[in-house]
């Protein structure tokens, strides 16, 4: 029988423990040590993420409108600025007081002031986020938690903000383009890497990089900002003079289909969308032109046609027709003229049903524009199994469809560029940050939708609205305008309400080789409900102020061909020259011209030196016999020029000759900066300026 000693179990269970151990210490390190290394470092590191600055958004002319900034937020641990040990407990005090300073400082309200300061608190969030450059004497104060964040800084201007929307404090799109165009504009998230010490303190890591934030694609837009402006602040007028409940601008080019401008307004202050994209309404008389453009083509009708218009009154299928000028009769060319719907209904019936239905879908009514924002609507377009025997008297004078500002534009841009519809654009161009090109808008032909011939026919007849039409109050001194009046009938739920009505103009500029297609719609116009005096003078005013901006999407060279040539005056029995210069006025008496001539006169002219002025062509110089006069000033509105850039001898030249008073708002030498009222603000002859210097 063996006897085990008790020294022997004493040593028999050390032996056990240390195999134990060691297989422990085993496992530990060598099957185990994965999972416990990474459990060390995630107390050891800590990821903090790096928000992804969003893509600028650009004008068409490269002037940022949306851009992302570093931002900071920050939470205070008050113990931890107030210091753990004696030493650092010294300085206490006044490390609290530079906190309260610089929170007081960046808008922080005095409770939470009181809270960051408050050393029986362990921590505290700062409400807000603050640009890193403001609350710098703090961020590296022990017991300061900071964090990067992103800001998007909307537009200022209304219409940009209804078109281009907004993101929310975390980044996110809300509406607009930033949504539509989220997948280009968001980045891509970074995230560095810090050390965490046995108290919670975090500190760079020496060993471990981080990853940077990659932005998102910069986005150039159709939009010309200066453009933009004019539309705004003419609209926003407008709106109040006419006492609407709101109203749309679209300014298009025709030849590419590119969106230049797009201003909104609407008395509801929680309206915040680009209408001119989302509320479609019946056109009423605008869509005239494009039925004689289709009977024109399939050789049914002449321009010089005369049909009987019945006095203006005239009763079909049961329903009473008028017109606003009656007449005996009227040629097609009259009919558009004078906007008559007796006229154009009786030329309308020589379209079968089908065939006034195709030419309304080829116009691109009743589909989207393909436009990259969110809720564009489609318009309403009946098929001809859904219409009634009223129908197609309806659709030719404007009434039983729907469409958006957008759309209507773009069918007038066919009649402007001699008849293809063109895809509209609002994205020029799209690059990522390292600078490549993702993106390039390339004009895109739709179909055609009329000929040539047809085409050019009914510019002549938009040309006749406004010389002697019902479009007579958009007419310019210095360029041929064309265009069409509209005057439609408003409905609430399904029924036409009694005195309200939708005011709208539609123009073509120049008229002969239109640069610019604008559309003007008011909503429920009261002091006068016809489009041709509510909605037309609104283009004059941004025709005007356009003519007169230095960047406003105008091809000067082309625009100056298109210039109205005043007759010459004959000599004078003493051998001068009575010229009669821009606009008509007569050298011996210098007066300046009125209206749009004034506008025209700044970028034609040359100044005293014989040098051109940026965006003129040929300088004009005469010579007098007789002593220099003065030019009198001619009482009306117009547009202040942009001035921004020019020596400010020249710039004070142009403001004078605009017919603006001017005073200095700086000293020393430099360009010009800015004016005060701002360039393209329509104000009267005589106001004055303040012209700021560049410093």
């Amino acid at each position: 029988m063996i006897r085990t000693s008790r020294v022997g179990l004493v040593h028999g269970g050390f032996l056990l423990f240390a195999v134990l151990l060691v297989g422990r210490a085993a496992k530990v390190q060598l099957l185990d040590g994965g999972k416990w290394r990474a459990r060390a470092a995630k107390q050891q590191f800590v990821d903090s993420p790096l928000p992804a600055p969003r893509g600028r958004i650009l004008d068409a002319s490269g002037d940022v409108l949306v851009e992302s900034r570093q931002l900071v937020r920050f939470k205070v641990s008050p113990k931890e600025v107030w210091g753990d040990t004696k030493k650092s407990m010294k300085g206490g005090p006044q490390r609290l007081a530079v906190l309260a300073r610089t929170l007081a400082r960046v808008g922080v309200s005095s409770e939470f002031v009181h809270r960051a300061t408050d050393t029986t608190r362990t921590s505290v969030e700062v409400p807000g986020r603050f640009l890193a450059s403001d609350v710098d004497s703090i961020l590296t104060m022990r017991g300061i938690h900071a964090e990067p964040a992103i800001e998007r800084v909307p537009p200022s201007a209304d219409g940009l903000r209804r078109l281009i929307g907004h993101a929310d404090e975390n980044g996110e799109p809300v509406d607009g383009l930033e949504k539509s165009l989220d997948a280009m504009l968001r980045g891509v998230k970074g995230h560095v890497t810090e050390l965490r010490d046995a108290r919670g303190r975090k500190f760079d890591s020496p060993t471990v990089e981080g990853t940077a934030a990659r932005p998102g694609h910069t986005v150039r837009l159709t939009i010309n900002q200066q453009l933009q402006d004019i539309a705004d602040r003419a609209l926003a007028d407008a709106v109040t003079s006419q006492g609407a409940s709101g109203g749309d601008i679209v300014v298009m080019d025709p030849l590419t289909g590119e969106v230049r401008a797009m201003a909104s307004k609407r008395a509801d202050p929680l309206s915040t969308i680009a209408t001119g994209l989302t509320e479609p309404y019946e056109p009423g008389s605008t869509l005239k032109p494009f039925v004689a453009a289709r009977l024109l083509d399939l050789k049914r009708a002449r321009v010089d046609e005369v049909m009987n218009v019945y006095g203006g009154k005239w009763e079909y299928q049961g329903r009473k027709i008028e017109d606003d000028h009656p007449a005996a009769s009227f040629t097609l060319f009259d009919v558009i003229r004078f906007s008559s719907n007796i006229g154009i209904v009786q030329f309308a019936q020589r379209l079968a049903p089908g065939e006034q239905y195709e030419l309304l879908r080829d116009l691109g009514f009743g589909t989207q524009t393909g436009l990259p924002y969110p809720g564009e609507s489609q318009g309403v377009l009946r098929a001809p199994k859904q219409w009634d025997k009223q129908t197609p008297a309806s659709l030719a004078m404007g009434y039983a469809l729907n469409v958006t500002p957008v759309q209507l534009a773009a069918a007038y841009s066919a009649i402007a560029n001699g008849g293809e519809l063109l895809e509209p654009a609002l994205v020029k161009e799209v690059r990522s940050a390292e600078g490549t090109v993702r993106y390039h808008h390339e004009r895109r032909v739709v179909r055609r939708v009329m000929s040539v011939e047809a085409a050019a026919q009914v510019r002549a007849m938009l040309r006749g609205v406004v010389e002697g039409g019902t479009g007579e109050f958009a007419k310019l001194s210095t360029y041929e305008m064309a265009g069409k009046t509209g005057t439609a009938k408003r409905t609430l739920h399904g029924k036409y309400v009694k005195g309200a009505y939708t005011a709208s103009f539609v123009g073509l500029f120049p008229a002969d080789k239109p640069q610019i297609v604008i559309l003007v719609k008011l909503d429920n116009p009261t002091k006068t409900i016809y489009g041709g005096k509510a909605a037309a003078p609104v283009s004059k005013i941004v025709l005007q102020a356009m003519i007169a901006a230095r960047d406003a999407s105008l091809d000067r060279g082309t625009l100056t061909a298109s210039r109205i040539t005043p007759p010459v005056a004959p000599a004078s029995a003493n051998g001068s020259m009575a010229s009669t210069a821009l606009g008509g006025s007569s050298a011996s008496t210098a007066s300046a011209p009125s209206g749009d001539a004034t506008a025209v006169d700044m970028e034609l002219a040359s100044d005293t030196t014989g040098q051109r002025v940026p965006g003129g062509s040929v300088p004009f110089v005469y010579r007098l016999d007789q002593p220099h006069r003065t030019a009198s000033v001619v009482v009306g509105a117009r547009a202040i020029p942009n001035v921004r850039g020019l020596p400010v001898r020249r710039a004070v030249y142009a403001l004078h000759r605009a017919g603006f008073r001017v005073t200095m708002g700086a000293t020393g030498n430099g360009d010009a900066a800015s004016t005060a009222p701002d360039a393209g603000t329509v104000s009267p002859s005589g106001t004055t300026v303040r012209l700021l210097r560049a410093p």
